[in-house]
């Protein structure tokens, strides 16, 4: 094992390497028909897509990329385009995350403007501390909101996308992270709920992966996340998982919220942003863990469904455990993505 924590993610059990496992996730979305509840694209199919390309760029995969690429095409025809939601929302402004990673991946200019068509919409209406009006102090905004606006700063270099993310994640840190280290679901609704939380860790992994030390929202977001992810560690199971209600021990393990801490931790160890022996750990534990809960078709199992704010602990406990849903096959993506890079 090497002190940096990183030997943790070598020599993997026979299906459980990141490139095994990944591609059996990454392959079962590529296949699946594009999917529009409500008549729109919805968020959960821009995080699986996300994960989906940067695993097949990172695993060196063209065929795969290129499939995954082709699947966007519908919606550059005018028929198609009615299936992407205009309103101003974080769930459907998080689209832009998409076009903006096949443009980092092919430099083709008609993904770059409907990339940023989202990101700059985002920020037309501000709030006068300079936070986008879109903004509800819901944690589930802080991946939705940060990945846009660091996938624009990624595909142009434009430090104003990087800037606004930061602002928006310091007041959302300011407001919602515990004495504990974590974070309630919003200011009205005071429950460690796993995969709100989730968001708002593997949020501050992308955005710190962003974020030079100088910057001046750096340290407080740094100082957020390393807060969090340590205050993670005690609640962990001993199958590698994290439960619907962090801090209930009768709550199921559930698996997405495991996939974005798992996530949030490789970034850390690999970035050095954490202890690289304590983190890379939990973070193998995690991964093991979502693998063993992945069945034969490359669907997770044990995922919390959709999920609104709640006002009991039994909305939580109670909500529907499901299979193959893309709340949770998008962090398996992006974990495989982060050990890959």
């Amino acid at each position: 094992m090497v002190a940096d924590g990183q030997g943790e993610f070598r020599d993997w059990p026979a299906g459980a390497s990141p490139r095994e496992a990944g591609r059996r996730v990454a392959e079962a979305f590529a296949a699946r028909p594009l999917e529009a509840p409500g008549r729109f694209v919805y968020y959960p199919e821009v995080c699986a897509w996300y994960g989906s390309l940067t695993f097949a760029r990172l695993a060196g995969d063209s065929g795969l990329r290129d499939r995954l690429i082709h699947k966007f095409d519908p919606l550059l025809a005018p028929a198609g385009s009615g299936i992407i939601n205009p309103e101003a929302h974080v769930d459907f402004r998080v689209f832009g995350a998409v076009p903006l990673e096949i443009y980092l991946q092919t430099q083709d200019p008609e993904y770059l403007d409907l990339g940023l068509r989202f990101a700059d919409g985002q920020w037309q209406a501000a709030a006068p501390d300079g936070i986008s009006a879109e903004a509800r102090y819901w944690i589930d905004d802080m991946y939705m909101i940060t990945i846009l606006q660091v996938q624009a700063f990624r595909a142009t270099g434009d430090e104003k996308y990087r800037d606004r993310a930061a602002r928006a994640m310091t007041a959302y840190l300011d407001k919602l992270q515990q004495p504990n280290g974590l974070f309630f679901h919003a200011p009205d609704s005071q429950f460690y709920w796993s995969r709100g939380n989730g968001w708002m860790a593997a949020g501050m992994a992308e955005l710190l992966r962003a974020l030079p030390q100088e910057h001046p929202e750096y340290r407080r977001i740094h100082a957020g996340f390393t807060r969090m992810t340590a205050s993670l560690l005690p609640y962990q199971g001993g199958d590698g998982l994290w439960r619907q209600l962090i801090d209930i021990p009768e709550a199921w393990p559930e698996t997405s919220g495991t996939g974005m801490f798992a996530f949030a931790m490789i970034a850390g160890v690999k970035h050095r942003w954490l202890e690289g022996e304590t983190f890379g750990r939990a973070a193998r534990r995690a991964w093991l863990g979502l693998v063993n809960q992945l069945d034969g078709s490359g669907n997770v199992r044990e995922v919390c469904a959709g999920t609104a704010k709640g006002f009991s602990r039994e909305y939580y406990l109670d909500r529907p455990r499901t299979s193959g849903d893309l709340h949770g096959q998008a962090p398996v993506l992006w974990c495989a993505s982060a050990l890959l890079r």
